[in-house]
């Protein structure tokens, strides 16, 4: 790939998502380029440089976004911070919202949904008293085709095989030929919406109790890391929760946050 070439969509991604592309990541934004490229009927990568170059329209700059968006999720990664959430987070988070009897969780980075699903599930395995409240899951992503699959809530055997328990398997999912499709039930407990969390959270978002922000500020600049952590904040509900990914530093992390340890896992508790 030629030098300017690397340049431009770089730039462009980075402009419209906060995603960083390094240049020792050439060959990965090359291929993944050549199969947008093919799939819109292009020559090559150049061919889809020189139209992008000359004519961006949104919908193909929405595309190549697209094309190098990450998606690698699974249900309960790394399990731990669920385990956190069912023995001490929304326990307390009961006593204290016992009033207005309402939970709002978001799951910023939802990919194809399994994240905000595994939540959904914990909910009705561990809390079943909780389903008389107003309890709100929020699925956002930057990428449509994520979110599609998301909605869709299909999933093929090697994707529940990743994390999810057999008993929930049984429990939360119906067989649909070689796929598995979540309950209705727990469908009806997520809103899908894209979202861009480089750009000003909508005032339509609200405030939520629980946000879990996992492996996706390791693709932003410290600058955008630090802008997107700061508007996270001002999401947050007093005493609410915010988890990052196992591998992620709290770096720009505002001062109002609280560190907690909970078992193995590190959250940050919202004190204003």
């Amino acid at each position: 790939m030629r030098p300017e070439v690397y340049r431009f969509f770089a730039d462009l991604v980075f402009k419209h998502s906060g995603i960083v592309l390094k240049e020792e990541k050439t060959y990965l934004i090359e291929s993944r380029l050549r199969e947008l490229a093919r799939a819109l009927n292009y020559r090559d990568v150049d061919q889809l440089y020189q139209v992008a170059s000359k004519r961006l329209t949104p919908q193909l700059r929405d595309e190549i976004i697209e094309a190098m968006t990450t998606n690698e999720t699974y249900f309960f990664r790394d399990q731990h911070p669920f385990e956190a959430l069912r023995k001490v987070v929304i326990p307390e988070l009961k006593k204290l919202r016992e009033k207005e009897k309402e939970l709002r969780f978001w799951s910023a980075a939802a990919s194809t949904g399994q994240e905000p699903y595994s939540l959904a599930m914990l909910i009705h395995e561990y809390f079943p008293d909780l389903l008389s409240w107003r309890i709100q899951i929020l699925a956002t992503d930057i990428s449509q085709e994520a979110l599609k699959k998301g909605q869709k809530g299909e999933y093929s055997q090697i994707e529940v095989n990743r994390g999810l328990p057999v008993t929930f398997l049984v429990k939360y999912f119906k067989q649909n030929g070689a796929k598995w499709k979540v309950q209705d039930k727990i469908r009806r407990m997520i809103q899908f919406r894209k979202l861009n969390l480089v750009e000003p959270f909508p005032p339509t978002l609200g405030k939520f109790d629980v946000v879990f922000c996992r492996y996706v500020l390791i693709y932003f600049s410290p600058e955008i890391k630090a802008k997107v952590l700061k508007n996270i904040s001002r999401v947050m509900k007093p005493k609410g929760y915010l988890f990052l990914g196992a591998t992620e530093s709290p770096q720009g992390l505002p001062q109002g946050f609280k560190r907690k340890i909970i078992g193995r896992t590190i959250c940050y508790q919202w004190e204003g």
